[in-house]
């Protein structure tokens, strides 16, 4: 059984950075996407950033110039370096991964921004 593990939130101030990391169980190269999620209270989650296996690597709008994807295939992981943080990042964080069309989570980090 695949698993994906986050670490990396926590507590910061507006304007800091935290650099969150995904482990996974297996060779991320087996992945055909990887991708970073939020989700805050009472709101649905949402894609920030993710990677395709051809390399293709896309943002969303309200993270572009802040956040930052990358991987380390030596080490089975994907990052996500958030910088100039806002209150509005406050929310559980997910990695995910698919397999050909199965989508898998891992068990959230919680980053909290204070004003």
């Amino acid at each position: 059984q695949v698993q994906l593990v986050e670490s990396g939130g926590g507590l910061v101030q507006a304007g800091g950075s935290l650099r969150l990391s995904c482990a996974a169980s297996r060779s991320i190269d087996s992945f055909n996407f990887m991708g970073w999620y939020r989700q805050a209270p009472g709101k649905q989650r949402e894609l920030l950033a993710s990677f395709t296996g051809t390399g293709t690597t896309t943002y969303r709008d309200s993270v572009k110039g802040r956040f930052t994807i990358s991987r380390d295939n030596a080490k089975n992981a994907v990052y996500l370096q958030m910088n100039n943080l806002e209150p509005e990042d406050t929310a559980v964080y997910y990695c995910a991964a698919r397999i050909a069309v199965v989508l898998l989570w891992g068990q959230g980090t919680q980053v909290t921004v204070s004003s």
